[in-house]
């Protein structure tokens, strides 16, 4: 078990994977808890440094205050497996979560605000409200109908002459309001015509490059409905 953990380490941290020196707050936990089941799952081991050397856990406390993370801390609570593995002589714990089936969870801030956060990379970013709409909009039984009208079309076009979009930049280009311009955003994520790209600055939005095919089948059809 000792050469698993140095494996896990030895990739350093990445989008499935965070190191923790110390739980010193709960609340930090729950961010990447919730960043973890927001996006495609995640390890998170603590007692290791962000240098990937290991400084081990002091006592059972961190335990503690993992399960306070998931359990108060976190709306829906979130499931998890916890391992204790020992490396060099120090303790580590392997905190497992997997992709969340019900999308946004949310952690609770100092100030009382539920926030939702997401693994981009080797960061746990807060969502915006474009993430959240695609989220719940993927929850629902019923799917999603995508209408391509005039908006969707101009914003194909823009984007193939332009690369990438913000949310301001497409809701002033189309005239229409947030929410709706957050709407057609999320659902063109949802169906893969568009991928996001985000980082402590902002996001912005593509069209995807794998699913050229795909995208001009939408254009030419007026509706389309998921499942």
């Amino acid at each position: 078990m000792e050469g698993y953990v140095k494996r896990l380490i030895d990739g350093g941290e990445n989008q499935q994977l965070d190191f923790k020196y110390c739980v010193s707050d709960s609340r930090k936990i729950a961010r990447t808890l919730s960043a973890f089941a927001n996006s495609n799952g995640g390890r998170l081991l603590i007692g290791v440094r962000d240098n990937g050397s290991i400084a081990g856990i002091q006592s059972d406390e961190e335990i503690y205050m993992v399960d306070t993370a998931a359990h108060l801390y976190c709306r829906p609570e979130i499931s998890y497996k916890i391992k204790q593995h020992t490396s060099d002589g120090k303790t580590i714990l392997e905190v497992e979560v997997l992709k969340g089936d019900k999308r946004p969870y949310q952690v609770k801030d100092e100030s009382g605000r539920w926030l939702s956060y997401f693994r981009n990379q080797d960061q746990n970013l807060l969502a915006n409200q474009v993430l959240l709409q695609m989220w719940r909009k993927e929850g629902m039984s019923k799917g999603v109908i995508l209408k391509f009208g005039r908006v969707e079309n101009s914003l194909l076009h823009y984007l193939a002459q332009n690369g990438s979009i913000s949310l301001s930049r497409f809701r002033k280009m189309a005239k229409i309001p947030s929410n709706k311009a957050e709407a057609i955003l999320a659902n063109l994520l949802i169906v893969k015509v568009l991928i996001m790209k985000a980082s402590e600055k902002g996001f912005s939005y593509e069209l995807n490059p794998d699913e050229k095919d795909l995208i001009n089948q939408y254009r030419n059809n007026s509706v389309y409905e998921t499942h």
